[in-house]
């Protein structure tokens, strides 16, 4: 059986979510920020190569491929991280123009709710007044 779609938009905490998109919206603008003035990938740390458990010291080359490899991999760790915050600053703004959008919505629909039970009480007093 589906849930009808009253019951969902009625159990949403629609005030919360009025209340709480602009501190969303300013998270997700701060994530950019902070995110999009890091263009280049920090350089790795320095560490300590430690023999393996054989005794072999590992090769300067295979050290350097190993090193060019994960450099690799940090950078494109770092370029999908800048597509993921854009992703997640659009999705905030998004979400601050639909609570806008709703709360227009119920204010139209709290107007025309009143506008509708004064037609209503003039048209039972004009067909009672008869």
């Amino acid at each position: 059986m589906a849930i009808p779609w009253w019951v969902v938009l009625r159990s949403v905490p629609w005030t919360d979510v009025i209340r709480n998109a602009p501190k969303v919206a300013e998270g997700a603008k701060r994530l950019w920020d902070a995110v999009a003035q890091k263009t280049a990938a920090p350089k790795p740390p320095a560490f300590d190569i430690k023999p393996d458990a054989s005794g072999a010291t590992p090769s300067l080359s295979a050290l350097g491929a190993r090193l060019a490899s994960l450099e690799s991999a940090v950078s494109d760790l770092h370029k999908q991280m800048l597509a993921s915050s854009e992703v997640i600053k659009a999705l905030a703004d998004q979400n601050t123009q639909l609570v806008k959008r709703v709360e227009a919505n119920r204010v139209r629909v709290a107007w025309l709710t009143g506008i509708t039970a004064v037609l209503a009480i003039i048209s039972i007093a004009g067909w009672f007044g008869r």
